[in-house]
């Protein structure tokens, strides 16, 4: 049985995770100062890290200690905010072979947590 508390942290933090990833590797198509100052961008990947390890952590906790759930599940929030990132600084649209994606991405999210 799925630990529903521990879940919802497990993907907040990936949220959280994968907002902070977009802004550090795609920033330099949005900031000069994020183009200009790699370094520092490159410096963000501690905290990042510790912010997944929180999110894998949670995640294996949910699911009762096994580790695939937690990785497709990460794939699948990070193929969403991806998207939402993306669309809203790069006005990037949705094409039928993304939201296709996108609902596949949801599908493995809902396999993960409904399928016995």
């Amino acid at each position: 049985m799925i630990n529903l508390t521990k879940f919802i942290y497990g993907v907040l933090f990936y949220i959280l995770g994968q907002i902070l990833v977009w802004y550090q590797i795609n920033g330099q198509f949005i900031s000069d100062w994020v183009k200009s100052n790699p370094l520092y961008m490159s410096i963000l990947g501690i905290p990042i890290s510790l912010v997944y390890i929180q999110a894998t952590k949670y995640s294996v906790e949910a699911f009762n200690g096994e580790l695939w759930p937690q990785r497709l599940i990460g794939f699948a929030v990070g193929m969403i905010v991806f998207s939402i990132l993306t669309y809203i600084h790069l006005n990037e649209t949705l094409t039928p072979k993304t939201i296709i994606t996108l609902i596949l991405s949801l599908i493995i999210v809902l396999i993960q947590i409904f399928w016995k």
